[in-house]
């Protein structure tokens, strides 16, 4: 008999049409988001859930007994809006898709720093409205980008890959906050300098790119005392987890000009954004779209197909983070 597994949200057709093939699976036709009831039931009604980064599975949602479900196989890196915990203490494998999304990620995230530097949002809204009334030479004038320094904190995958298009795309210097040394070819050749702190990275930077995790430890990493240190010309861009970020702080510092502008394209209690933030000119808004190319959601899809075939094979998933 085939494994039941159901599907939280609608994968790439290709992706669903193995999952078919190889197990029982249950799709979700309409894409409409699962309640914490669902989940409740899930657990109980299937032998591997496949959420997404968009579910919340928190500990009251487990059941405490009579569980089924063995397998969590995420679609996405982050896996923070999953206990972890809870799912340990019932033997329930975490699985999630790395490496994937690295580039499509960093090629957002300095989508999002142009856009925010040299208002190009306010210029396309402003055009589209029909308000637009020729060049002028005072006319939305922006922040240049190459020579400046980028600030990232998060070296990891896609950190990196950020920091190259930075300095190999725009000339920009490279300072960088990681909790552990970051000594490689990679950031050598960029000459990429690590800094003691996440407050040395934000008193020096220009640009500030968050590529850490989310959970727990990071959240509101970034905040109202951090805010404070960074430049009044520079720029916050995440494209990491939104809770990394204190958003009414933000949205303080950015009425007060304690900075210049922001880039978003996560936020905590996602696809809610705080009105703030959607009212001011200065941020540019995208609605979680690091992922979002044909190639790497297919590849993220048979990344999580891989783990649970592994899995039910009896053998050790690729990506198992519990």
């Amino acid at each position: 008999m085939k494994p039941r597994v159901i599907v939280t949200r609608r994968w790439p057709a290709k992706v669903e049409t193995l999952l078919t093939e190889r197990f029982d699976a249950v799709l979700n036709a309409d894409d409409v988001p699962m309640t914490p009831a669902d989940f409740a039931a899930a657990f109980r009604a299937y032998d591997a859930i496949l959420p997404t980064v968009s579910d919340r599975l928190p500990a009251s949602v487990f059941p405490s007994e009579g569980c089924r479900t063995r397998l969590l196989a995420n679609f996405g890196v982050g896996f923070s809006h999953i206990d972890t915990a809870a799912a340990r203490d019932r033997g329930i494998a975490v699985t999630n898709t790395p490496g994937v999304l690295t580039d499509c990620t960093a090629d957002l995230a300095m989508s999002l720093l142009l856009l925010v530097a040299r208002r190009a949002g306010e210029g396309e809204r402003q055009l589209r409205a029909g308000a637009w009334r020729g060049w002028r030479p005072t006319h939305l004038i922006g922040t240049r980008v190459s020579g400046k320094k980028l600030g990232i904190i998060g070296m990891g995958r896609i950190g990196k890959a950020m920091a190259s298009r930075a300095h190999f795309g725009f000339g920009m210097d490279v300072v960088f906050y990681n909790r552990s040394k970051v000594d490689d070819d990679e950031t050598r050749l960029m000459s990429a300098q690590q800094l003691p702190s996440i407050e040395a990275v934000l008193a020096e930077s220009d640009f500030v790119s968050l590529h850490c995790p989310g959970g727990a430890e990071n959240k509101h990493l970034i905040g109202e005392a951090r805010l404070s240190i960074m430049k009044p010309t520079a720029f916050l861009i995440n494209t990491a987890r939104g809770d990394v970020v204190d958003e009414t702080a933000l949205v303080r510092a950015l009425d007060k000009g304690i900075i210049a502008g922001a880039g978003l394209d996560v936020y905590a209690e996602e696809p809610a954004v705080p009105r703030g933030l959607v009212e001011r000119e200065n941020v540019v808004l995208l609605p979680h779209l690091g992922s979002a190319t044909a190639e790497t959601r297919e590849a993220m899809g048979m990344k999580a197909l891989d783990n649970l075939i592994a899995f039910f094979d009896g053998k050790p998933a690729p990506d198992r983070v519990v």
